[in-house]
């Protein structure tokens, strides 16, 4: 698999996550109250590695957990899909700290913006909203897609299990 295939499979992981979430969110459950609802018996810790998109869920468990949520695992799916194929329709939350870690030598512009924006803010994390990122891409010299995807991974954890 190239790397440009996994950038596109941890985006969509996240994407799909982030579905799980709202939707566990719209239904007015926490991630214990909904684990505590399915059979396999996995903890809030996993389900919030789902949630983020840092572990793969798998078919049976997604299935599970559409099911204990009431909502069809078809709706879900299409949901991610739709908002994976263009990454401009939503915010991303992005931690500063994670990029400025990121060595890769082409990416050294985000590198020096991240830097710049602790700088100024004092804050680790910022939420960029699609017009945002739609900006920051064209000074920086990406299409957005590719900004877009890199920025995902480093999307910012939540708290601690809610």
């Amino acid at each position: 698999m190239d790397a440009a295939q996994d950038d596109e499979d941890r985006a969509f992981a996240r994407v799909l996550g982030q579905e799980l979430r709202t939707a566990r969110e719209t239904k007015g459950l926490t991630r214990i109250q909904l684990v505590a609802q399915l059979p396999s018996g996995i903890g809030d810790r996993t389900l919030l590695t789902y949630e983020h998109g840092i572990r793969q869920i798998t078919v049976n468990r997604f299935v599970e957990i559409c099911r204990a949520l009431g909502v069809a695992a078809a709706e879900i799916l299409d949901q991610a899909l739709e908002k994976a194929r263009d990454l401009r329709a939503f915010s991303l939350r992005v931690n500063l700290t994670a990029v400025l870690r990121d060595q890769r030598d082409e990416l050294a512009p985000i590198r020096f913006w991240a830097q710049r924006r602790i700088e100024d803010s004092s804050s680790a994390e910022v939420l960029l909203p699609p017009a945002v990122v739609r900006e920051l891409a064209a000074a920086l010299g990406f299409s957005h897609a590719a900004l877009a995807r890199y920025l995902v991974e480093f999307s910012a954890d939540d708290p601690p299990a809610t």
